[in-house]
């Protein structure tokens, strides 16, 4: 269905109809963009923007909201005569609207706005005559509806957003659609105004960034659920039954998928294939797709389908366990957190277990560590019940591996319950580097790959992801590192001329990760570094990655040195304000570090390694990569970290430090060309999907060039 199938009226008067039934929410049902422009910023137009928003949070579409701010005459004399700053002034006229005490209707409306800001769905723009003394002249009404084939359904109109007007629900809009020949070319245009709006190409109007600190005091009003019911206002309200049904009473427990969820066509495929493969799969999903969700609809429809019973969920790190934990409630699960000490958990699942078989309760799910998965506690659950355990786990159970690359390695391998059937694998990249071994256990055990696959490129092209800026920083080793370097060299050189460089030349490892580690902290990164950041202090959500990620699950000497030199360098030196964050900071802590990151109190965080994985700091606005690994799996993690959505962030900007091979002779020439050729597989992926792909490209040319790779 789409905005074409509608039947849409030329205009809707609020005496004669509901508009927010009537028209909003069918639109908003149907719409994957919105876009509104509205009069002057304040509470009482927020909520009356916010109107029908609920079915819009359902559908899961992107909005993007201008308005204007309300500056008093003091205001404007003070800006003229450079008493006060523009920007500061603008922030507090926006603030006071919102720091009042707010009607209940007003904080109800606004819930739905909330949650799309909090979730990146929605962008908020200011628009700013030119000349504040003509403040008036941007005060346009307008909405524009655009679905996923292109139809466009444009509304302006007069309605009052004053508080009272919510109330007395007093509206009069007309409505052009794009498939009506009549009214075709006004449609578009006003689609064209608002683009043009937003682009900050609208005569004697300035568009500028909304304030961090006015939407961080509109997230006050997020709830800790998506809303679910279109709240009613006023009497007019009930006399039309705007009231969005609620869903249906479920079971307590079991996985149902949320009714305001929808999921997109790319995800419904994925679950459509996993149930042709028999229940097995692995899904291969770039970081910002989805695949948590995704993996829960499938539990959903295993439910509906086969009366599933039981849902384990396997995570490397403990703060995925929490991730996973808030994604299932909204599934209505009641995950058993298993992990760290036995004692807070095993007798809960085991007594849930006993309940299941007796019939008491319906259903149970455990989400737990790698670590965990691998102890006794665990595994003596995993046992068929065939072994005399009643507390085990029943036929219809559904595990599901997150990053499951990790899965492959042979001890874990090895601990993955074989009595499970139903089995679902989620990696951006399951394909473990230089281990064919251990990508062949995890493709046993989870399933080949399952189409569609979702790339970096595709979440960017769709949206799920912002785009980029990437900018390579080419250094040079110091001599003594290019003396080690060298011997280094050889020796690899002459390794790979006896055992060549597969899986099974056990002496080439070692070798290659000693080289990385002195190159991955190489000492004229620090210079690089205090020269990029002198320039920028003045910025803020900056992330610096150190560490060369060569080693799994240890933070080697080399990288603990380049985090305490970059944090003294950055901190003490410089007056940037950072904090570490690395395997050691406790949950409390790193949610901690977290706020103070988006609220700018911490204007960076230096990390190891942790923040690979499964992270939510969505706040990330650019990165410094002072050392990385030439594993494909490390850098589209980190580079989807850094490019995951949220409130007023447009485009991220990654710094890239590559270090360049010193030239050692036409004797190594040839090693070092191989192994090269594996490294530039990654600047030049960061590079062409960059908004700036062509200077980045040029910034690598040398490097080619020197190396005779430039087809690469």
């Amino acid at each position: 269905m789409s905005l074409k199938d509608l039947t849409i009226q030329d205009e809707y008067r609020s005496s004669e109809c509901n508009i927010v039934k009537d028209f909003y929410i069918p639109c908003l049902e149907q719409a994957t963009v919105y876009n509104r422009a509205v009069g002057y910023f304040s509470s009482s137009s927020m909520a009356c923007v916010a109107q029908g928003l609920t079915a819009f949070v359902q559908s899961g579409g992107q909005m993007r909201l201008i308005t204007s701010p309300q500056l008093s005459e003091e205001d404007v004399q003070a800006i003229e005569q450079g008493l006060k700053d523009r920007e500061q002034t603008i922030e507090a006229a926006l603030l006071r609207e919102l720091e009042v005490e707010l009607p209940q209707i007003i904080q109800d409306r606004l819930t739905a706005l909330a949650w799309l800001l909090s979730n990146g769905l929605l962008e908020i723009k200011l628009a700013i005559p030119k000349t504040l003394r003509k403040r008036g002249i941007y005060h346009e009404k307008l909405g524009v509806f655009v679905d996923s084939e292109g139809h466009v359904v444009a509304f302006a109109g007069s309605a009052n957003e004053s508080a009272s007007a919510l109330i007395d629900n007093f509206e009069c809009i007309e409505v052009y659609s794009s498939w009506d020949a009549g009214v075709q070319r006004r449609a578009l245009r006003k689609a064209q105004h608002f683009q043009d709006l937003w682009n900050d190409q609208t005569k004697n109007v300035e568009v500028m960034a909304f304030p961090e600190a006015v939407a961080r005091s509109l997230l006050q009003f997020c709830p800790s659920q998506p809303p679910t019911q279109e709240p009613r206002v006023s009497a007019m309200d009930e006399r039309y039954e705007t009231d969005i049904p609620e869903p249906k009473p479920s079971k307590h427990g079991v996985p149902i998928t949320p009714f305001w969820l929808n999921l997109r066509p790319y995800q419904k495929q994925a679950v459509e294939n996993w149930f042709k493969n028999n229940g097995r799969g692995t899904l291969k999903m770039a970081t910002g797709s989805g695949k948590t969700i995704t993996a829960l609809a499938v539990a959903a429809a295993l439910y509906d389908k086969i009366q599933l019973e039981a849902l384990i969920v396997v995570c490397p790190y403990r703060h995925l366990v929490q991730q996973w934990d808030r994604e299932c409630r909204k599934f209505g699960l009641e995950p058993i957190l298993a992990y760290e000490n036995m004692k807070r958990w095993q007798s809960d699942l085991s007594n849930q277990l006993i309940n299941l078989r007796l019939g008491l309760q319906p259903f149970v799910t455990v989400i737990t560590t790698n670590t965990t998965l691998m102890g006794q506690g665990l595994q003596t659950l995993l046992k068929p019940a065939s072994d005399g355990q009643r507390g085990s786990f029943p036929q219809k159970t559904l595990l599901i591996g997150d990053e499951a690359h990790n899965l492959g390695a042979e001890r874990l391998a090895a601990s993955l319950p074989r009595t499970v059937g139903l089995r679902l694998g989620l990696s951006a990249t399951p394909e473990r580097y230089f281990d064919d071994r251990g990508t062949r256990a995890l493709f046993d055990y989870f399933g080949q790959v399952l189409e569609p696959e979702f790339t970096l490129k595709d979440a960017i092209e769709h949206g799920a992801l912002v785009h980029y800026l990437y900018y390579p920083i080419l250094v040079e080793l110091t001599e003594d590192e290019t003396l080690r370097y060298g011997e280094l060299s050889a020796r690899i050189g002459r390794v790979l001329a006896i055992g060549g460089d597969g899986d099974d030349n056990e002496a080439l490892g070692p070798l290659l990760a000693q080289r990385a580690r002195l190159v991955g902290a190489a000492e004229n990164k620090l210079k690089a570094l205090r020269k990029l950041m002198k320039r920028r202090l003045k910025t803020d959500h900056t992330l610096f990655y150190c560490g060369d990620g060569s080693v799994e699950d240890d933070v080697t000497q080399e990288s603990r040195r380049q985090l305490e030199a970059a944090t003294r360098l950055l901190g003490s030196e410089l007056g940037y304000r950072v904090n570490t964050y690395t395997a050691e900071t406790s949950l409390d802590e790193r949610e901690d570090l977290r706020q103070q990151f988006e609220t700018g109190e911490l204007q960076g965080l230096v990390a190891i390694r942790c923040l690979d994985e499964g992270v939510d700091i969505p706040a990330i606005q650019s990165a410094v990569i002072l050392a990385s690994s030439s594993n494909p799996r490390q850098f589209v993690q980190r580079r989807g970290r850094i490019l995951r959505r949220s409130p007023t962030k447009e485009r991220a900007e990654l710094f890239d430090m590559i270090v360049v091979p010193p030239d050692l002779g036409r004797e190594s020439l040839v090693t070092e060309r191989n192994l090269l050729r594996k490294e530039l597989k990654r600047f030049t992926e960061f590079a062409d999907l960059a908004d700036n792909a062509g200077e980045a490209r040029v910034k690598l040319l040398p490097l080619q060039k020197r190396y005779g790779l430039m087809d690469e």
